[in-house]
């Protein structure tokens, strides 16, 4: 067992954090200038009622102030054979080139091929040190037909159910 203090040791407390295995999501939101993308893996259910999802986005992001104050955004849990979709996303935000969308409500940009996608509407923004938490009202959710991108241990895979 390692036991770390975080204050001490930044880079201990995130190898840490990395034994939670998460999904990868790729965040979308209409820019003035076009549609707008980032990578995120700071993503989880919140609440059924009324229907809440959080996702975190950086304050040292370049795309931070867009997606802090978007009014809607989609959420993309990428399929387990996305992995270049969301390092794309995580370098540039502009640049569509990569996935195969469409122009949505609001000219929103939905990614054509994902594990789940989330329509939203923003609910609540609070402090959250170096991010900030972005409460998402869900107005629509859709289960793809391709199961997810994990991340964990610094690593990217599939989840193997034990059955």
């Amino acid at each position: 067992m390692t036991r770390i203090i975080p204050e001490h040791d930044p880079r201990g407390f995130r190898t840490v954090l990395g034994r939670f295995a998460t999904g990868v999501t790729v965040v979308t939101a209409a820019a003035p200038d076009g549609p707008m993308a980032i990578t995120a893996n700071s993503f989880s259910s919140v609440s059924l009622d009324p229907p809440l999802v959080l996702w975190a986005p950086a304050r040292a992001s370049r795309r931070f102030e867009l997606f802090r104050d978007a009014p809607r955004f989609v959420i993309h849990v990428l399929a387990s054979d996305q992995l270049g979709l969301g390092r794309h996303f995580a370098r540039t935000g502009h640049d569509f080139s990569a996935a195969d969308w469409q122009a949505g409500p609001d000219g929103l940009p939905l990614l054509d091929h994902f594990a789940a996608r989330f329509t939203c509407t923003r609910h609540a923004v609070h402090d959250g040190g170096d991010h900030v938490i972005v409460l998402g009202r869900v107005e629509t959710a859709e289960a793809g037909n391709h199961p997810p991108l994990v991340f964990a241990d610094g690593a990217y895979g599939h989840f193997a159910p034990d059955r």
